[in-house]
């Protein structure tokens, strides 16, 4: 198993970055990535489509011999992880609970920010996994929905950006948090400025690179990591036209991604629905 890919799944281009911390830290690794752009954003979604939505993915991927599953999507992570991970034949890793773990770790003073969508901030996912792992710790969300549209924009270091971060995070260093969750994918990209916002004695927390950290262990721990020396190769997939998530991902990535493919999902719907 240790040749087979790792696979990552998100809504549309956020899981990017999780992708982009995995190749850091396991360059020798094989990837496939699906966006699931077609359908994006799954924040606005029920439960129940969002979990046949990771199903049908899950399928798809299974079918391409992943040996590990990323949910590399915060409403996908908080709502349809269970279920994958009963169903499925491979290990699977979302993003809440190792960005949750490291906060519960490191935090000082017990006073925890978490930032994200507004739908995964009404999920509450984040703050229940850090006091599964810390009752004791107190855990105030915002809510910082422009965030996304200004990561895509490629707007990560400029005035505009710097004032609506100082609006949405004015609340939290109000209540002296002194540990930032950034609790969507997307956010790393606008970590600079929020670090400058938020002040130097504030540990921000990136879900994405503790995934990969996440993901590096478990693979390590069942002897299925590849030979460091070799390099590994990345394989993309969508459900709309590629052109939009090649604009951003690029950007996301910090580099080429290389060839996008555009699916159907029409296979793995049937074949979830007969099972």
């Amino acid at each position: 198993m240790s040749w087979q890919a790792i696979g990552i799944f998100d809504s549309g281009v956020g899981g990017l970055t999780v992708l982009r911390e995995l190749t850091r830290a396991l360059p020798q690794e094989d990837t496939i990535y699906f966006g699931d752009t077609a359908r994006v954003p799954y924040g606005t979604k029920s439960p129940d489509t969002v979990i046949r939505y990771s199903q049908e993915i899950a399928s798809f991927l299974i079918k391409r011999d992943i040996k590990l599953l990323v949910v590399a999507c915060n409403t996908a992570s908080a709502v349809a992880l269970p279920t994958l991970r009963r169903s499925l034949p491979v290990p699977v890793v979302g993003v809440i609970e190792p960005g949750a773990k490291r906060a519960a770790e490191v935090t000082r003073s017990g006073v925890v920010g978490v930032i994200g969508t507004s739908g995964t901030i009404r999920s509450s996912a984040y703050s229940r996994a850090i006091k599964r792992l810390n009752p004791e710790i107190s855990v105030l969300a915002k809510p910082c929905p422009l965030f996304v549209p200004l990561a895509e924009e490629g707007w990560i270091d400029n005035d505009v950006t710097l004032m609506t971060a100082r609006l949405y995070l004015e609340e939290l260093r109000e209540a002296q948090v002194d540990t930032l969750v950034l609790g969507c994918t997307h956010y790393p990209l606008l970590k600079k400025i929020i670090a400058e916002v938020m002040g130097p004695e504030v540990t921000l927390v990136d879900s994405a690179e503790e995934t990969a950290r996440t993901v590096a262990s478990i693979l390590q721990a069942k002897n299925m990591l590849r030979p460091p020396a070799e390099l590994g190769n990345h394989h993309y997939y969508v459900t709309d036209v590629p052109a939009g998530f090649i604009r951003v991902g690029n950007r996301f990535l910090g580099g080429k991604l290389g060839d996008v493919y555009q699916v159907s999902l029409d296979d793995c719907r049937l074949s979830t629905e007969k099972d």
